[in-house]
Order: C-alpha cells, then sequence, then structure tokens
C-alpha cells in the first residue's frame, strides 16, 4: 500500500480485527456482484468504498425512472444507460483505485462459469430465481463463497453459502429449485426502499469479513427482516445431504 491508500483506509487498518494485512486482502481480491439494482447498489458501493480491489458487476437491464426510488447507485441523468456503466461512473467517483469491470449481460452458460471461477467472492444481488440458482450451481461448482440477498415489500433475507467448506450447504439446500414457485418480484409487488438499502449493505458487510478472514459470517444462518415491526431474526439451516447440487455424490 502507498501513502494514499494507507490514508484512505486507515479507519479499518486501526481495527485490530483488519489491520494492514486484512485491507492489503482486500486490495487483492476480486468480487462478482450479479445484479446492479436495489441490492447490488450498496453492495456495490460499500465494497468499492472498503478498498476492494476488483469489482466485476453484471447486468443486462438499463436505467429506469422507476429504478431511482432504491437503486442508490443510479441518478435522473443516467436514465437510458446501461445500468453497468451508471455504477461504473458511480463507483470510479467513490474510489479511483477500485477497478470496475462492468458486464452487460445476463450472465449464463460458460460466461457465468468464468466469472465466478475468476472471483473471491460472488454476491448474488439478482431479482429471479432462475439466476440465483445458476449462480449458486456454478459457485458450488467453483467452490467459491456466495453471499445472497433478497428483498420484496417490507421483507429482506441475507444468508452466506461457504462452499469452500465441504460441510456448508448451498442455496438449493434452502430454497430447492422449483417450476411451480411463484415468481415475486419488485415490479409487481413493490418494495419499501430502505430495506434494499439494509440488505445490501449486510452483503457487503460479510463479502469484506470473508475476504479477510475476520469474525463470524451468517454461513449456516439466514438472516430475516421484518422492516415494518424492524425486527431481525436468525434461523440456523444445514446441508442436505441429498441435494442435487451439492450432495455427497457431487463433492
Amino acid at each position: 500500500m502507498d501513502d494514499d491508500q494507507l490514508l484512505r483506509y486507515s479507519r479499518h487498518i486501526l481495527l485490530p480485527e483488519i489491520g494492514v494485512e486484512g485491507q492489503q486482502a482486500l486490495l487483492d481480491a476480486r468480487v462478482l456482484i450479479v445484479g446492479a439494482g436495489g441490492l447490488g447498489s450498496p453492495a456495490a458501493m460499500y465494497l468499492a468504498a472498503g478498498g476492494v480491489g476488483t469489482i466485476a458487476i453484471a447486468d443486462h437491464d438499463t436505467v429506469d425512472l422507476t429504478n431511482l426510488q432504491r437503486q442508490i447507485m443510479h441518478s435522473t441523468e443516467m436514465i437510458g444507460a446501461p445500468k453497468v456503466e451508471s455504477a461504473r461512473a458511480t463507483l470510479h467517483r467513490l474510489n479511483p483505485l477500485t477497478r470496475i469491470e462492468p458486464l452487460q449481460a445476463r450472465l449464463e452458460g460458460r460466461a457465468l462459469d468464468e466469472q465466478v471461477a475468476a472471483a473471491d467472492v460472488v454476491l448474488d444481488c439478482s431479482d429471479n430465481f432462475a439466476t440465483r440458482h445458476a449462480v449458486n450451481r456454478a459457485c458450488v461448482a467453483h467452490r467459491k463463497p456466495l453471499v445472497s440477498g433478497a428483498a420484496i415489500r417490507f421483507d429482506g433475507q441475507v444468508s452466506v453459502f461457504d462452499l469452500r467448506r465441504p460441510e456448508s450447504a448451498c442455496y438449493h439446500c434452502l430454497f430447492p429449485e422449483a417450476e411451480d414457485l411463484e415468481e415475486v418480484r419488485c415490479a409487481v409487488m413493490g418494495v419499501f426502499a430502505p430495506i434494499v438499502g439494509m440488505i445490501g449493505t449486510t452483503q457487503a458487510a460479510e463479502a469484506l469479513k470473508l475476504i479477510m478472514g475476520c469474525g463470524t459470517s451468517l454461513d449456516g444462518r439466514l438472516l430475516l427482516l421484518d422492516g415494518l415491526s424492524m425486527e431481525w431474526r436468525s434461523v440456523a439451516f444445514g446441508r442436505d445431504p441429498g441435494c442435487t447440487v451439492c450432495g455427497a455424490s457431487l463433492r
């Protein structure tokens, strides 16, 4: 680290759980964020501000007026622009030392596989089950830690699936893929703006901890937020030995 970095990240370095070694781990890290919307916005901004060296952010969509109520990485001036380009501009202003790689695409197949393989941590900030399960399968295949978040109406949830550890569950263990599962999305049901901020920020915190190896992660715990009563609940869960994605036969 040079003098500018030591000063910029000094409040991290002062924490004994982080120090110079932890901050250097962040500078050396590559994070993949899938989704540049309500969850991806605060997650990406805190990861960039915190000093993650490289952030790859994937989203195929463009900025719409209806996004601006909660997707704080985007502004009125960027309406009609690709979300990943809007993200790059915002994150560069926030921290020009972080390298941003915009991926204007719906990541799938080989492209998803390659991006997950290259990442140290993956954040699922998407808004549909198909993408969540695809990201999970890639993380299982490459044993990459996955930080998953979701928010709708006044409710949010976040968990970690540390797939570096053989005993850890995957997303499919907790939420099995089902054809008859009803898709609930912000575009139809609405979402209270601060909820995505709270969940996305929590995702960023968990990702930073995973990279630095400090604290206790949400691996094996689902954190649930009821925004109307402002109550958090933590629910423990374990790996499903019969899981078709991460079951013992596939390990």
